[in-house]
């Protein structure tokens, strides 16, 4: 809560913690065609608790990414997941008029959640007083990680070079940003013409975060390889970290969710390294003096035959 006298350190739950969920709570949304629908998950017991607002690829929804969300919740975070637009459970068609704004409609749903949580701690049962708002951190994959980066101070270039709208939000004190596109340079003709704003500047991203990429993401938007991936650690200023996946493509092992479709290199061993990094990034961004990344790095360096790679600057 929010002026109360919050733990130096978070506890570590349990990892049969009971985690509580409820979906879809609505938030009004005028102008937006649509209310923003979002789930919330929190563990059942805990005070204080820090927040994560993570937004989802294209097409997902609130009902994605179980494999994180599970995990964070479980592990003392309250997990907010709205749906965008773009979700396949809403169906938009592409004409529709909104379409070509629905980049912006993301970060807009992103700051309508962190305006919205006293609405959101209500609309859980036991949730209750017990939400940190002195402790928020945002995270995405792929589109979401886009979006999620703008709140972190990442802005939109226009057609001459210049920044666009400062998007940044003084509440969210760190990211993780998963599978998130590099600079716009190197674009293919297809995302230069219809994805404008994939031409990021991460210039004045200054808070800390945790970049994950795949060494063997390689993306039809973009004509480089797979480390057009790093380029958010190597543009932006300030505490950044880059986990490196060995052999890990665009759904880094499967984060979207257990046995989906769209994953091309399902790996359990590589999404529990996931958790477990980003699990100890956020504690110890959100939490001075907590030591688990360290150890987590450390145990990872350590490791004879590593899953990836960890670089902090």
């Amino acid at each position: 809560m929010s002026g109360s006298t919050a733990p130096t350190t978070l506890t570590t739950l349990p990892s049969s913690t009971t985690v509580i969920s409820a979906k879809p709570v609505v938030l009004s949304a005028p102008g937006r065609g649509e209310d923003l629908q979002v789930r919330v998950s929190a563990p059942a017991t805990g005070a204080d608790l820090p927040v994560i607002v993570f937004s989802h690829g294209f097409g997902w929804s609130m009902d994605g990414y179980a494999p994180l969300a599970d995990h964070w919740a479980a592990h003392g975070f309250v997990v907010v997941q709205p749906t965008h637009l773009d979700s396949r459970t809403l169906a938009i068609p592409a004409e529709d008029p909104r379409t070509p704004r629905i980049w912006r409609i993301r970060i807009d749903d992103l700051t309508r959640v962190l305006d919205g949580l006293d609405v959101l701690e209500a609309s859980v049962p036991g949730l209750g007083g017990r939400i940190d708002r002195d402790r928020i951190a945002v995270a995405g994959h792929s589109w979401g990680a886009q979006t999620a980066s703008t709140l972190l101070g990442a802005r939109v270039l226009d057609s001459a070079g210049a920044p666009g709208e400062d998007m940044s939000d003084p509440r969210v004190k760190a990211g993780v940003l998963l599978a998130l596109t590099g600079l716009g340079d190197d674009l293919t003709p297809f995302a230069a013409e219809h994805l404008p704003f994939l031409r990021p500047s991460f210039d004045a991203m200054t808070p800390p975060a945790l970049i994950v990429a795949g060494d063997n993401d390689r993306s039809q938007l973009s004509t480089r390889g797979p480390d057009w991936f790093t380029d958010p650690y190597t543009h932006s200023p300030g505490d950044k970290s880059l986990l490196t996946l060995f052999g890990a493509e665009h759904s880094l092992g499967g984060i979207p969710g257990y046995e989906v479709a769209e994953t091309t290199d399902e790996s359990p061993a590589r999404v529990a390294l996931i958790q477990q990094l980003s699990t100890a990034f956020l504690r110890s961004v959100l939490y001075p003096g907590d030591t688990g990344w360290k150890a987590a790095t450390v145990a990872l360096e350590g490791d004879p035959d590593p899953l990836g790679k960890v670089q902090s600057k």
